[in-house]
């Protein structure tokens, strides 16, 4: 695994971690679909949260974690959102979430709601 990777793995840890914090269940952890993939998949109640998760360490000269989810990657993971919906038959509400992490000597987990649609 390389660093990039690790990093990826860790800022994907915590958002897990700060989900169960605030009651939700980890249903599904980088669950793949043809060429999309969803980091987390989260359940509270009648909600199934689609979870896309953005880390970044120290240099801010490449922006904020959440500045890197484009349109391209909403649409694909709304897309593999859609054939989980369908293999698991789920009838409740949805939502598609970001969790933004940053690590560095001050550790930062930003947690946007309702992200894109």
């Amino acid at each position: 695994m390389d660093d990039k990777q690790a990093i990826g793995k860790s800022g994907e840890k915590k958002a897990a971690e700060l989900l169960e914090k605030k009651g939700y269940l980890i249903v599904e952890r980088n669950y793949r679909h043809r060429r999309g993939e969803i980091d987390l998949i989260a359940r509270k109640d009648n909600l199934l949260l689609f979870v896309e998760v953005k880390t970044r360490t120290g240099n801010a000269d490449w922006g904020y974690p959440e500045e890197a989810v484009t349109n391209k990657k909403a649409r694909k993971v709304v897309s593999c959102a859609n054939a989980y919906i369908f293999k698991v038959n789920w009838q409740g509400e949805i939502r598609f979430d970001i969790i933004s992490v940053e690590l560095g000597e001050v550790e930062q987990i930003t947690h946007f709601e309702d992200a894109f649609h």
